[in-house]
């Protein structure tokens, strides 16, 4: 776990679908404040409308159905995945460099803060090596994928983050191949049987990432919780 830091991190949630492009325009600006030291460290909660986005390692063979929904480049790792309603996404912009610059040791706390959300629910989700993301083992020896992550880091910052399948359409993802990865499904917590709100995902990943990462986190002033105009 990373050593928790003097200040506290903002918690943001947007009750409203933030358009993609705004999403990531918040998250550069926020994250070149934090590192001028003009910002605090923010987890920001959100839903985007449908979209597929592409990692700088996307294969353009993986995006099979390209004018289904629109598509953005995106500078984070990974490659094609889905966005949309029914989705928790969580950006994290943190200071890496406050925490002994160890990207690897930081993927690997946020796949633990998916862990240990899953786990509130009664779900086992795990890891697999080769594979990005969190799954959850099935009947018949079937794995599915219910969260995904994938982080770009600038100047120290992190940002980017995470995705939970809370309650999306799961025939979404059939326009890519989620993550490049053939041979596996997509899952959510609806569909493993589960009637969590979004209300409760949410309570569930702030104790999460309270004690993955160590941190004290609060709500953010009003003036802070401005988004980048659209």
């Amino acid at each position: 776990m990373f050593v928790k830091p003097a200040e506290t991190i903002a918690w943001r949630i947007s009750d409203e679908r933030v358009p993609y492009p705004a999403a990531v325009a918040e998250m550069e600006a926020r994250a070149s404040r934090i590192a001028d030291g003009r910002a605090r460290e923010l987890v920001w909660l959100l839903e985007h409308p449908p979209l597929y986005t592409a990692g700088t390692s996307a294969k353009n063979e993986d995006l099979l159905a390209p004018t289904r929904f629109p598509v953005f480049e995106t500078g984070r790792g990974g490659q094609f995945t889905y966005h949309g309603p029914g989705q928790r996404v969580g950006y994290v912009m943190i200071d890496l460099r406050k925490r002994g610059n160890d990207v690897r040791r930081f993927v690997r706390d946020l796949e633990e803060w998916l862990i240990q959300t899953l786990a509130t629910f009664n779900i086992r989700g795990e890891r697999r090596e080769g594979r990005i993301g969190i799954w959850v083992a099935r009947k018949g020896g079937r794995e599915d994928k219910v969260a995904a992550l994938g982080i770009r880091v600038r100047r120290g910052i992190t940002f980017h983050g995470v995705s939970l399948n809370v309650d999306p359409d799961l025939e979404h993802f059939s326009g890519i191949v989620p993550c490049g990865i053939q041979g596996h499904g997509v899952t959510s917590l609806a569909d493993l049987g589960l009637t969590a709100t979004m209300a409760d995902v949410d309570v569930a990943l702030r104790a999460a990432f309270e004690t993955v990462f160590s941190a004290t986190i609060d709500e953010p002033a009003d003036a802070e919780a401005q988004l980048c105009p659209m």
